[in-house]
């Protein structure tokens, strides 16, 4: 059992592994003994994390691109394939929102900022399939890999307010479940693709929506705790066990998945 659920030794690009949550997930991977390979636009912050991540004693490197510029993430491949030859793991966790692609309660539909909301699109659904496009033929070279994405409660349940993001992390499912299948029927089954849907977690990016200056909960916020069975946010760390499971081979057949992190939002109609 206890070699069902290792990733020792196994190569995982990571982008959007700075942010709060992709931060306790790459620590918990390389703590686990994966070589983390972290991509990402800002480099204070990217070597911010491989220093940490070096200082356990384990691996990682740092490489520098914006997940929707094509031409950087190919400069940035091509790095990688020089210094590791192959990935064994994708993981795709770039993505966000913008204050622009929202709609707040005394806005309409027609207040929607276009620029925005391709920005949020951009971001969230090319930052995605153009990293696993790029990086794609160091899996081929090893005739394995395995894509993890990830995803939003938003997705399938559209919210008030979150229009752009939502719409970008829906087509994040679709293209999910696609890949599955294409690589799949076209590499053979030891390509897998799957993503992670985490329900409400306090982040930077939200902490505006669900809670006021002085920590007490707005109401989107209690709606959204009375909406989920387990009464309260997420935590970084749940999403752990689910990463672990889809990293390793303990998920070997399991692959255009949508997993739920999310303390039971997903299953509650509300009474």
């Amino acid at each position: 059992m206890s070699t069902l659920f290792s990733i020792e030794g196994k190569k995982i690009a990571f982008s959007g592994a700075t942010g709060v949550l992709g931060k306790t997930m790459a620590l918990h991977l390389a703590q686990e003994g994966a070589q983390l390979i972290i991509i990402g636009r800002t480099q204070a912050k990217v070597d911010q994390l491989v220093d940490e991540i070096n200082a356990t004693g384990r691996d990682a490197w740092g490489y520098y691109a914006d997940v929707t510029d094509e031409e950087g993430l190919q400069e940035v491949a091509s790095k990688i394939e020089s210094d590791h030859e192959y990935i064994d793991i994708l993981i795709n966790a770039a993505g966000g929102n913008m204050p622009g692609a929202v709609i707040t309660p005394n806005q309409t539909f027609l207040d929607l900022d276009t620029k925005s909301l391709k920005n949020v699109v951009d971001l969230n659904y090319l930052g995605t399939v153009l990293p696993t496009k790029i990086l794609l033929p160091l899996m081929l070279k090893n005739n394995k890999g395995n894509i993890l994405n990830i995803s939003s409660m938003a997705a399938s349940r559209p919210m008030t307010r979150v229009l752009g993001y939502a719409s970008a992390k829906a087509a994040i499912d679709n293209f999910t479940k696609f890949l599955a299948v294409e690589l799949s029927a076209k590499h053979g089954p030891e390509f897998r693709v799957n993503a992670i849907a985490p329900g409400f977690f306090l982040t930077e990016q939200n902490r505006t929506l669900l809670t006021e200056s002085d920590g007490s909960l707005t109401q989107r916020g209690n709606q959204i705790k009375s909406h989920t069975p387990m009464n309260r946010f997420g935590k970084p760390e749940d999403l752990l066990g689910s990463l672990q499971w889809l990293c390793s081979d303990a998920s070997q057949f399991v692959t255009g998945t949508i997993i739920p992190v999310d303390g039971g939002f997903s299953a509650y109609s509300g009474v």
